[in-house]
């Protein structure tokens, strides 16, 4: 595999992370929205505990692939930036969900 087609390769996924967790997140906090009998919120804990370690381990690899690949310093830095944007949504969702609760 060439320099390229691993860069291409690991930017593809760690994006594709980032918007799938934020794809399923927004359906989570739609469907709670919409049907707030209390359900869902066991399953959206359990769905964020798990977002947050996956996320986790492929930001500490892209954070490494930063410092290691000092050629594509730049390329790193806004997977690490694309991924780390989900962070204040889920907060913003939380505070929601949190809200609708009172």
């Amino acid at each position: 595999m060439t320099k390229k087609q691993y860069q291409n390769a690991t930017g593809i996924f760690s994006t594709q992370l980032a918007i799938g967790s934020f794809l399923v997140g927004t359906l989570l906090l739609i469907l709670e929205l919409l049907f707030p009998n209390g359900q869902l919120l066991e399953f959206g804990l359990i769905y964020v505990i798990i977002a947050i370690l996956f996320n986790l381990m492929v930001l500490i690899y892209l954070i490494y692939l930063c410092f290691t690949q000092k050629n594509h310093q730049e390329y790193y830095t806004i997977k690490i930036l694309i991924l780390l944007a989900n962070i204040p949504i889920a907060i913003v969702y939380m505070k929601i969900i949190s809200e609708t609760l009172q």
